[in-house]
């Protein structure tokens, strides 16, 4: 497991800290825009992928990232890994432009805030033709597809969020009494 960080908006402030806190994995929600996503790519990244500077912090502590062979700053960008989440009509209108972004690692067609930003109740005919869009613009560009861990068994589904670490640490009591 690698640190991560769901940030709460696609902006140099949020992005930064978590990457200068050591996370190698982001998480950008609620993206509605190729612009957005090309934000979100530039703030993850180091040039010349990227905006990202040299803001120092734990990740480029020696107790960290600091020590790595060749160096955090110069290896950064072949590790992080960027994942922009399809919430919104906006964003699926836009999810072929937002998957072809590079740096972007995978999409994730995000079930339930797309449920309640269109209006479509998951399951129904109208829900399913948005999260298909996310689907065909992820496979399309060649990003990973990633969706809730309920979704586990629908195709080209690879990466899933899991429930909360209470849920998993309940699961785990409750299979042992």
């Amino acid at each position: 497991a690698v640190p991560g960080a769901r940030v709460a908006f696609a902006n140099e402030r949020e992005i930064q800290h978590a990457v200068d806190a050591g996370a190698l994995v982001v998480v950008v929600p609620t993206v509605r825009s190729v612009q957005e996503a090309i934000e979100a790519r530039d703030w993850t990244f180091f040039p010349p992928l990227g905006k990202g500077s040299l803001g120092g912090g734990t990740g480029f502590d020696p107790a960290m990232w600091g020590n790595v062979p060749g160096g955090y700053r110069q290896t950064a960008n072949e590790n992080i890994v960027l994942i922009l989440m399809i919430e919104t009509i906006d964003g699926v209108k836009d999810a072929y432009e937002i998957a072809k972004v590079p740096g972007v690692t995978a999409v994730f067609a995000a079930s339930g805030d797309l449920g309640n930003f269109s209006g479509y109740k998951q399951g129904t005919p109208d829900y399913e033709r948005l999260i298909n869009v996310v689907h065909d613009a992820a496979i399309s560009s060649g990003k990973r597809l990633c969706g809730p861990l309920a979704w586990r068994d629908r195709p080209d589904f690879t990466c899933f969020q899991g429930g909360s670490e209470m849920a998993a640490i309940l699961k785990g009591v409750a299979a042992e009494l």
